[in-house]
C-alpha cells in the first residue's frame, strides 16, 4: 500500500534523534527452526516529524514489539530502523514512554516522581522543577503536586506519568494502552489532553491502542495491523482540524474511517462482522 504522510507540526531541535522516523524492511522472529515464530513482517514506514501517529490491531498482532523495537528496547531480525539522521542500534535516549501501568512510586510526592528523569540524566534541578510544575499545571493537576501516588485517581496518575515522560523535553513520546484501564469518561478526558499536550509540546507521538475511536480521534495518522505475523493492512491520514471535540466522533466523516478500520479486521477474520 502506498505510504500517507500527515503534514507535521513544528518540533524542537537540537537533538540527533530530531527527525523522521525510517522502517525500512522491519522484521521480527522470536526463536528458530521449527519453533521460530515470526511476529512482525516487512514493515515499511516513515513517521514525519511533529506526527501522532496511533497503531490498532488485534491482541498479540505486534504492535508493542513494535514500538519497542522502534524504540531501540528489542532486537530486529530483519531490515533497519533510523532516526533522524542514527540507526537505531540500541536504547534511544530522547523518548519519553508512558505504559498501561502508571509505574509511579507511591513513596515519593508527584512532583518527585515527575523529577526522577532529571534525578536519573542530572540534569539542573532547579530548571527541572520549574518544567515539571509548568508540565503538571497544564495537566490540571499542579495542585496535587505535594500529594502522593496513591492518593490520586487512575486518570490523574496517567497525567503524572505523562508529566513524567515529558520532562526531559524529548522529540518523541511512546505511549504503549495508557488509558486502557480508565473509565469511558476518563479515556475520553485523556484522548482530548493528549491531543493538546502533543500540539503543545511538538513532540512525534506513537499510540499503541486497541480502540479505534481512539485511535481516529487522537492521531494524525491510523496504521491497521494484521494478525500475527503483524504487517500493514492500511495507513490512513486523518485529517481533521485540531483541536478536536468529542463531538466530532458523531459525525458520517469519522465513522466512515471508523468502519474503514473496522472492515479491514472483518476481512482479515479478526473482527466477526
Amino acid at each position: 500500500m502506498t505510504e500517507q504522510t500527515a503534514h507535521p507540526s513544528p518540533a524542537a531541535s537540537g537533538s540527533a534523534t530530531n527527525g523522521a522516523i525510517v522502517l525500512d524492511q522491519v522484521g521480527k522472529t522470536y526463536g528458530s527452526g521449527e519453533g521460530a515464530v515470526e511476529a512482525i513482517r516487512s514493515i515499511s514506514l516513515t513517521f514525519a516529524q511533529g506526527q501522532s501517529v496511533a497503531i490498532v490491531g488485534p491482541s498479540g498482532c505486534g504492535k508493542s514489539t513494535l514500538m519497542r523495537m522502534i524504540a531501540g528496547l528489542d532486537d530486529l531480525t530483519a531490515g533497519s530502523i533510523r532516526i533522524g539522521d542514527r540507526q537505531v542500534t540500541g536504547p534511544v535516549r530522547d523518548i519519553g514512554v508512558v505504559f498501561q501501568r502508571d509505574l509511579l512510586l507511591d513513596w515519593r510526592s508527584v512532583l518527585d516522581n515527575v523529577l526522577l528523569p532529571a534525578e536519573i540524566r542530572g540534569m539542573d534541578m532547579a530548571a527541572a522543577s520549574k518544567r515539571a510544575m509548568a508540565l503538571l499545571e497544564e495537566l490540571d493537576v499542579a495542585g496535587f503536586a505535594k500529594h502522593y501516588p496513591w492518593q490520586l485517581s487512575g486518570g490523574m496518575r496517567q497525567r503524572v506519568a505523562i508529566a513524567r515522560a515529558l520532562l526531559p523535553s524529548p522529540h518523541l513520546m511512546f505511549l504503549d494502552e495508557p488509558f486502557s484501564a480508565l473509565d469511558a469518561m476518563t479515556r475520553d478526558q485523556m484522548n482530548v489532553l493528549l491531543q493538546q499536550i502533543q500540539a503543545a509540546e511538538h513532540v512525534t507521538t506513537l499510540l499503541i491502542t486497541h480502540s479505534i475511536l481512539e485511535a481516529v480521534f487522537v492521531a494524525d495518522r491510523v496504521l491497521v495491523m494484521s494478525g500475527r505475523p503483524g504487517a500493514i493492512l492500511d495507513d490512513i491520514t486523518v485529517d481533521f482540524p485540531r483541536p478536536r471535540k468529542l463531538e466530532l466522533r458523531e459525525t458520517p466523516a469519522f465513522t466512515a474511517i471508523v468502519g474503514r478500520i473496522r472492515e479491514q479486521f472483518v476481512k482479515t477474520g479478526d473482527l466477526v462482522g
